[in-house]
């Protein structure tokens, strides 16, 4: 399959927004820091202040919250937008305006097929101290991150979050080494206020790595075998120990995890990608 095939999908517009090509994004011969980006109307129309309830939110995750861009898109991963990540976490703005934004979840083990996990920080505003796979994120409104050939941008994105969560830098995980094997679209609320509505990249890497994981993204970490991850799965099920895995997580572990784990363990990942199919869950 050529690179450029993996988007050929016919595109569905689905609200009526400006939009430039992505190759307009490479052509201007300035330095990437000083680069515009083309302009979208946001979707949520939600002003960018915090209200009572978020005056005890963590400082870090505040910052992030704002200032973050999150890509919009649409049911095809047609990019139509870009709002903060707090309005796109908003399940009022998910739940009454369709908000999607694309997400990447990495899936590294180590030279003995062990899987890093991490157990997201109290200070998480989405899902804290669950357990999940070993990064979980956004790639930005920006350049580096908004190239789809080859999906570099959600890995130059992955590189990133590697590196601000658990301290893994990136010669240690080159872009060139993630494996993209699919996406899929799932929608999860937190809790009354927030949730996740995402189209989700799902990136495998087999490398052994250096972990320093930052407290204020990861509370612990651990890598598992494929039995010991089962042994997770059945104590979450059971609420053992206070327990619980991401929405996302479990939703690859059901449907995909332990078949890819294969083809980890065998060299052949690239014989599962599947970059054409969305997989609406």
């Amino acid at each position: 399959m050529s690179a450029s095939s993996l988007f050929n999908f016919p595109l569905i517009r689905l609200r009526s927004l400006s939009h430039l090509p992505l190759s307009s994004l490479r052509s201007v011969s300035v330095p990437i820091s000083q680069r515009k980006l083309p302009t979208f109307r946001a979707f949520s129309g939600t002003a960018m202040t915090a209200d009572a309830k978020d005056a005890g939110m963590d400082a870090v995750q505040r910052r992030l919250m704002f200032e973050d861009e999150c890509i919009l898109v649409d049911e095809t991963d047609r990019v139509v937008g870009h709002d903060s990540k707090y309005n796109c976490h908003l399940m009022e703005n998910i739940e009454a305006k369709n908000l999607l934004h694309r997400a990447f979840s990495v899936f590294l083990f180590n030279s003995n097929y062990e899987l890093l996990l991490q157990q997201r920080s109290k200070a998480k505003v989405t899902f804290p101290l669950v357990w999940t796979n070993t990064c979980c994120s956004h790639p930005l409104y920006r350049e580096s991150e908004l190239i789809e050939e080859n999906t570099l941008g959600v890995r130059n994105a992955a590189q990133r979050k590697l590196l601000d969560e658990l301290g893994i830098v990136a010669e240690d995980v080159p872009v060139d080494e993630f494996t993209p094997l699919g996406r899929m679209l799932y929608k999860a609320p937190s809790d009354g206020k927030w949730g996740e509505h995402e189209l989700d990249y799902l990136l495998f890497i087999v490398r052994d790595v250096k972990v320093q994981p930052n407290p204020d993204e990861v509370a612990d970490i651990k890598y598992v075998s494929r039995e010991e991850l089962k042994e997770l799965v059945k104590k979450a099920d059971a609420g053992e120990e206070g327990l619980k895995l991401s929405p996302w997580f479990r939703l690859v572990v059901d449907n995909f995890l332990m078949k890819w784990w294969d083809h980890v363990e065998k060299g052949t990942l690239s014989e599962a990608v599947d970059m054409k199919t969305i997989h609406k869950l």
